[in-house]
């Protein structure tokens, strides 16, 4: 089998579902990703991964209990850092928000919770997500993970 981290989202929940992968096997697998990528790429700006761990173990906990399990239950997700995340900083890619912590999850962020997603970070964003590159004076440039000299673009 390839890395878990490297299944499609939809294989991921299937086997996830069918008790054959673990959300906290998945959720490991895409943070050894990110610990070895990320550093030359800059695209997972704010995480916390114990909570993270936090969280792929109440799903398990879940599956192996038979709870009725929504779409996107045990998936790992990164969440732009336009969206508030309770308790993970969220800054808009403006320096006027740098050291802001929301205390609540916007909707759509609840949203995805509801339905299963476990959290894994913040993905970067140009400045109120407004241009054609992903650069701020918070968190820097996100690089092209496929050619270092090419923009990652807005997203």
């Amino acid at each position: 089998m390839t890395e878990p981290c490297d299944l499609s989202a939809i294989a991921a929940r299937t086997l996830i579902g069918s008790r054959k992968l673990s959300a906290r096997e998945l959720l490991d697998s895409c943070i050894r990703r990110m610990d070895a990528v990320d550093p030359a790429v800059n695209a997972m700006v704010a995480r916390d991964d114990d909570k993270a761990r936090k969280d792929a173990l109440a799903a398990d906990e879940a599956t192996a209990r038979g709870d009725a399990l929504g779409a996107l239950h045990g998936l790992p997700v990164g969440i732009k850092d336009l969206e508030n995340v309770a308790g993970l900083r969220t800054t808009y890619g403006s320096p006027l928000y740098r050291d802001f912590v929301p205390k609540q999850d916007q909707l759509i962020v609840a949203s995805v919770r509801k339905a299963g997603a476990i959290i894994a970070g913040k993905t970067n964003t140009p400045e109120w997500g407004a241009g054609a590159n992903t650069r701020n004076a918070v968190y820097g440039a996100t690089g092209n993970p496929f050619d270092p000299s090419k923009s990652a673009a807005g997203s």
